[in-house]
């Protein structure tokens, strides 16, 4: 993701790919995807190899254009992201990138400080790793554990920035960004107490991340061991998800063979009816500290220059968002109701 954020185009064409002269030097971009995973790019995503270095130079053309002090790295693997979550279309995978910008910089109690190392004692309770086995699409399974969250240990902040460097990692494979991945979140011994933390500020900002706000692609969400209040707090929070994330949830209940149905054996631990062992989170978390000079060579690239603030960008979807504070006001009395 290193790169330098000047910008020299106005205008996106094919034909600028020629002028390199005028473009600092960025790392030369060299695909990793097999061909099975070129042609389900070209299949799902509208991705053409003959095209894919003029598609990019028009999406940092807009950028230049439409947003010169957003601060982003240009290089072409990164600007790679947006378009492929965004099925290269330009405009869709511009908004997203000022999105993604825009939530780094409205939310510094998780964006500030955000590495590896500060946020070790999560990794180290198990609250979010990542399965070593990949499912038959070629998908990671990230797992997520609420019960193993102690509140007075640290605030739910904590958790969210353990789940966003997660993602961050995944993001940096080429073939996550054509596959995308599965949620795994297990629900079991969640209290209502527990669930409180998860308020209304923080669900719009989740929410928001997630659909608008980061370039992947999460093909399944796979509830387990929810208790009662969890189907009222998604009942809350479903009108504000996009209908084709919303179809992706699945509510499983202690039903291991219905999530069987979603996510083989072969791949699950033993604690979901798997036969790959025992749930290990050392591998995931090794993997993730070794990352934390990368991150911050990667993260400095992402740097909002002092004329600018998070409020000179646009993020779609105001009218959404002022809905769903309106709505996730009544949250609480009827989670006390559903519980």
């Amino acid at each position: 993701m290193s790169g330098d954020s000047n910008c020299t185009r106005t205008s996106p064409s094919a034909g600028s790919l020629s002028d390199n002269e005028f473009l600092p030097d960025r790392p030369k971009y060299v695909c990793s995807l097999s061909p099975d995973l070129i042609t389900k790019a070209r299949e799902e995503l509208q991705e053409k190899p003959e095209w894919r270095l003029r598609d990019v130079q028009a999406l940092r053309d807009m950028v230049c254009k439409d947003y010169p002090s957003l601060g982003t790295c240009l290089d072409d693997a990164f600007l790679l992201r947006f378009l492929r979550a965004r099925k290269f279309d330009y405009d869709r995978a511009l908004q997203l990138l000022v999105n993604y910008h825009t939530c780094r910089r409205s939310w510094p109690e998780v964006f500030n400080n955000l590495k590896p190392s500060a946020i070790k004692p999560v990794l180290e309770s198990g609250f979010v790793t990542v399965l070593p086995c990949l499912d038959p699409e070629g998908r990671h399974i990230v797992c997520i554990r609420p019960d193993r969250w102690t509140p007075s240990n640290y605030p739910i902040t904590e958790n969210i920035r353990a789940i966003y460097l997660t993602l961050e990692k995944l993001i940096q494979s080429e073939e996550t960004q054509v596959n995308g991945i599965v949620i795994l979140a297990d629900y079991k011994g969640v209290s209502l107490s527990k669930a409180s933390h998860f308020g209304p500020f923080v669900a719009k900002k989740v929410i928001g991340i997630l659909q608008d706000g980061f370039p992947i692609r999460i093909k399944a969400v796979n509830i387990i061991n929810e208790p009662r209040i969890f189907k009222g707090i998604f009942a809350i929070i479903k009108p504000f998800l996009k209908e084709k994330i919303a179809n992706r949830f699945f509510l499983h209940g202690c039903d291991l063979n219905s999530l069987h149905q979603n996510i083989p054996p072969v791949i699950l631990p033993e604690e979901y009816g798997g036969t790959s062992g025992k749930l290990d989170i050392s591998a995931w978390n090794e993997l993730l500290l070794a990352s934390e000079e990368d991150f911050l060579h990667d993260f400095s690239q992402l740097v909002l220059p002092c004329d600018s603030s998070p409020q000179d960008m646009l993020v779609s979807g105001d009218a959404d968002e002022k809905q769903c504070d309106d709505s996730l006001r009544g949250m609480k009395p009827q989670l006390y109701y559903c519980y």
